[in-house]
């Protein structure tokens, strides 16, 4: 949790399987400013391959590659914008948004955050790290997620739900490492900038209906169109 918040409950990752479309879809936009071709656009690759992984219907893949580049004559402008603050009990949290009205998503934000608190820009930015992840799966059975770091030049490696290894990297390495990797026998789920807590709260410390709270919170600032990825600072 400390990497990324993620809605624990199957329910509700189900029903928010439109949500993470849309999400995709402003990710491959923005990337696609730089070509349209996934072969030699790095960044337009990775989130393809990530938007294939959660079988993102083809026409919207396409679509959203063409809108981004300029081939359907329309414009495509996001702000990238991250806010800072708190959630109850005092959990840190960074949260990214992509959005088409800044003042929009500032009003929003401002209102979500009334159960926790919003700050200024740097006002937990200091407690996290900014660095690549690449959420990565074993090939077959066996292999070694820290031999792979090492040989991929990932910084460090942490495991994941379900099977699933996170590699962290330096930001400039991501794209080297998620090349690497399928080579050192693991195959790329996912390959993106993000950030990780560097004093992370024990979840044990807040008690079960402190913790409810927090997750209450992070569905509600989650489940906003605008936003992208949420990160706390929660251990596990």
């Amino acid at each position: 949790m400390g990497a990324q918040w993620k809605a624990k409950h199957k329910d509700l990752a189900a029903n928010a399987k439109g949500r993470l479309f849309g999400k995709l879809a402003k990710e491959i936009m923005i990337a696609a400013r730089s070509g349209a071709d996934p072969a030699s656009n790095a960044r337009l690759r990775l989130v393809v391959e990530q938007a294939r992984k959660v079988s993102m219907p083809k026409d919207t893949l396409e679509r959203a590659i063409k809108k981004g580049a300029g081939l359907t004559g329309e414009s495509v402008h996001f702000d990238h914008v991250v806010y800072e603050g708190f959630a109850p009990h005092r959990v840190p949290v960074m949260v990214e948004c992509l959005t088409d009205n800044v003042n929009r998503t500032a009003s929003e934000m401002r209102v979500l955050f009334r159960k926790g608190q919003l700050g200024a820009s740097g006002s937990v930015a200091w407690d996290f790290d900014h660095l690549g992840m690449i959420e990565a799966e074993p090939q077959q059975a066996g292999a070694d997620p820290e031999l792979a770091a090492i040989e991929a030049g990932a910084q460090d490696f942490e495991h994941g739900e379900e099977g699933v290894t996170i590699f962290l990297t330096d930001p400039v390495d991501l794209d080297l490492v998620s090349r690497a990797l399928p080579a050192q026998g693991f195959s790329v789920l996912s390959a993106k900038l993000g950030y990780k807590a560097k004093n992370p709260i024990d979840p044990a410390s807040l008690g079960a209906e402190a913790l409810e709270e927090v997750e209450s919170f992070l569905a509600a600032i989650d489940s906003n169109d605008d936003v992208q990825n949420v990160y706390v600072g929660l251990a596990g």
